[in-house]
């Protein structure tokens, strides 16, 4: 494609309308849908947040089986925040019973293969909708390791084994201009760690300027774009100088906006980042952006999660829609 067309598509909005998904009276069963993807078999696995539980759809969708219920000990839920299936289906939670931030690892048909707790402040720190994130709350699932934002560790990833132990650890933090302020300059390091189709890693930032970096296989830093685009200028322009405070239980936190809801890569290796708008910016391999895209289901969706399926299908919540992505 010329690069006079690449400009033009990545500066138009295009709409993706959404192409089926969970028929409403199964997605009905739901409280707060907050993650969507497929088994190789076809069965859907969706995420419940609110109720603290993950469920099976059959392939022909028409009935929905708890797969995994809620509690406190190993392979149940309980305050889970974030949620990621990996090809074979099989499938990580991230949640924190007593406030103790833990991963569960679970097989596709919901067997639990290991537990492991995280050291990890579960103090919270940037607003998504009415969902309260720290880094544990962005989890991805590679097939073979999670990743994990721990800025408090002072580095934008850690790199676990299944079994919990760190593997690695990479990405400095970036630079805020608010590092006499802890609790901002954490939250404006807080990102979600996207597996990178080269075994690299993209690190997307939730607040603060949005921008997002490419780290390679071995975890060194390939490149940093800045995010800009007339649909987010609004936003850009009123982020606050001074952030509030909020108390929950005994916890007190500045409420940070999000500037980023979610973010993924497609099967043709580009990143989907869902901003705040509603619009979603897509880049390409090299970093560069291609298209400016909203989502249509019933209405012009907000995304909360983002999955590609091995045909290359988006799967999206909240609504449980299924669009087929743009090519080229």
């Amino acid at each position: 494609m010329p690069w006079q067309d690449v400009l033009a598509a990545a500066t138009r909005v295009e709409t993706l309308r959404s192409t089926g998904g969970i028929p409403p009276f199964l997605a009905g069963e739901f409280e707060q849908a907050s993650g969507f993807a497929v088994r190789p078999d076809g069965t859907a696995l969706v995420f419940d947040r609110r109720r603290h539980r993950v469920y099976a759809i059959d392939a022909a969708r028409t009935a929905v089986t708890p797969l995994v219920e809620i509690g406190y000990e190993a392979g149940r839920l309980l305050r889970p925040t974030s949620f990621d299936v990996a090809d074979t289906g099989d499938f990580i939670v991230a949640d924190a019973p007593g406030r103790q931030p833990r991963v569960s690892v679970f097989q596709a048909a919901g067997k639990v293969l290991n537990t492991f707790t995280v050291a990890a402040s579960e103090s919270p720190r940037v607003i998504v909708d009415n969902l309260v994130l720290n880094g544990i709350g962005a989890a991805r699932y590679t097939g073979t390791t999670v990743l994990l934002n721990q800025p408090e560790r002072g580095v934008l990833v850690s790199e676990y084994s299944v079994t919990g132990a760190v593997q690695r650890e990479f990405g400095q933090l970036r630079r805020t201009g608010l590092e006499h302020d802890a609790e901002v300059h954490l939250a404006f390091n807080t990102a979600v760690p996207v597996p990178a189709r080269d075994g690299g890693v993209y690190v997307v930032f939730l607040a603060g300027q949005p921008a997002f970096r490419k780290y390679s296989a071995a975890g060194v830093l390939e490149f940093e774009r800045t995010i800009q685009g007339r649909e987010i200028d609004p936003l850009v322009l009123q982020m606050p100088t001074q952030w509030p405070r909020r108390q929950v239980d005994d916890v007190t936190y500045p409420v940070v906006p999000s500037m980023v809801r979610t973010a993924a890569v497609d099967r043709q290796g580009r990143l989907w980042v869902a901003m705040s708008t509603s619009h979603i910016y897509v880049f390409d391999e090299d970093g560069e952006r291609v298209r400016t895209l909203q989502l249509f289901g019933a209405g012009v969706v907000q995304p909360s999660s983002l999955w590609f399926a091995r045909d290359g299908r988006l799967l999206v919540t909240p609504g449980l829609y299924e669009f087929a992505p743009p090519n080229g």
